[in-house]
């Protein structure tokens, strides 16, 4: 404890000093959050000022090893940063899929080469990544995917179609689910390989959504070349590797139930609507309930999101919570927004400008079914955690 808590008076001092003032004000939307990539351009100087001081005490990914661009902290240490940039309200200095998704694939399943090469970029922000899973055809049933890996000799050649590839517009590189043997049942004829999109071979295509906005897209490959070393694990052993990426995804988009974000608290917004009574209470009875409630859910969210994070010190991993997290933040955070709009009144169906809560309510749908619908995590809820039988 004496440990920790000089750690914490060291990271507090740390964070005053060198988190700029603009870092510690909400972000007003994804497109105010750093992605970092070949192709990053900092609206403001302090962004890119604040993700390169905390790379370079490797604290964008504390918990990493030194040797791949982390800060080699235990996980006490990290929730004490966690802690102490929650106090002055620091940003995220990085968003990133390689942090959330495919560096912790790599962490367990990488061989040594491919470690050094790809998760130090990744913890600088210098390579932005996307994912390439689901297909038209291989959605919430993704081991029938199609897209075909053939080994030519000293490299592979993939061929075909990806949909829902988040950001791949943005991509520089992208971690993708290939078949490389269709005579193998369709779990074990599957490869996990690296991609790097800066070529001929890959054309991607945004999705337009409800929203208006379109963070998705199409990304398709004919004959895009991807190097031999690049094939993470063995061959025709990916769904592996899938599994464990996808309970990371899941634990991601879960994490949207634990706040909104860039979005002001609903109390707020609620407050300026319909005002407070004599009491300082928010004048609308049936509202103030719907936001109680709805916040004291999150608290509770928050507990469970710290219970399953201890179980993980111990050595159990976040297997099947992952979709108990993503499951419940979902339908959470779609409540959450449910309620801005309601106190928001004629304001919540601005469409452009300062408020976009319109925006956010219909991109809070999409959360529910990326990364495997709601469906899909009840029945893995019912059978790995409930122990329930097969219908």
């Amino acid at each position: 404890m004496p440990d920790l808590e000089t750690f914490r008076a060291e990271t507090r001092t740390w964070f005053e000093a060198n988190c700029p003032e603009e870092m510690r004000r909400p972000m007003k939307g994804e497109n105010d959050a750093v992605w970092g990539g070949r192709k990053a351009v900092f609206d403001l100087e302090a962004q890119k000022t604040w993700l390169d001081r905390m790379a370079s005490k490797g604290w964008t990914v504390p918990e990493w090893p030194v040797a791949y661009g982390g800060g080699g902290l235990s996980k006490a240490e990290a929730k004490v940063l966690r802690e102490e940039m929650g106090r002055i309200k620091a940003r995220s200095p990085l968003m990133s899929f390689g942090i959330w998704m495919l560096g912790p694939a790599l962490l367990k399943y990488g061989n040594e080469d491919q470690k050094l090469e790809h998760l130090p970029k990744i913890a600088r922000g210098e390579i932005r990544w996307a994912q390439g899973y689901s297909e038209p055809n291989a959605g919430s049933d993704l081991a029938a995917l199609m897209t075909k890996c053939e080994d030519k000799g000293d490299h592979y050649l993939v061929n075909g179609q990806k949909i829902w590839t988040s950001y791949a517009d943005q991509a520089d590189w992208i971690f993708v689910l290939v078949r490389t043997d269709f005579s193998a049942k369709k779990h074990e004829g599957i490869s996990f390989i690296l991609v790097d999109m800066d070529q001929p071979g890959v054309t991607t295509k945004p999705i337009k959504l409800i929203s208006g906005k379109s963070p998705f897209c199409e990304t398709f490959f004919d004959d895009a070349r991807a190097e031999k070393k690049n094939l993470v694990g063995e061959l025709n052993k990916g769904w592996t590797i899938a599994k464990y990426l996808l309970t990371h995804e899941r634990e991601m988009i879960g994490g949207t139930g634990a706040g909104s974000g860039a979005m002001r608290p609903m109390g707020d917004v609620a407050i300026q609507q319909v005002g407070l009574n004599e009491h300082g209470q928010l004048a609308d009875p049936v509202l103030r309930t719907d936001v109680a409630r709805a916040e004291i859910d999150g608290l509770a969210f928050l507990s469970t999101l710290e219970r399953v994070t201890e179980e993980a010190k111990s050595g159990q991993g976040v297997g099947s919570n992952s979709s108990m997290l993503k499951y419940y933040g979902t339908e959470l955070n779609k409540r959450r927004l449910e309620l801005m709009m309601d106190g928001s009144g004629h304001d919540g169906l601005e469409w452009d400008g300062d408020g976009d809560v319109a925006r956010h309510w219909l991109r809070t749908k999409a959360n529910s079914i990326e990364g495997g619908t709601s469906e899909v995590q009840l029945n893995i809820i019912s059978k790995r955690i409930l122990d329930l039988p097969s219908a």
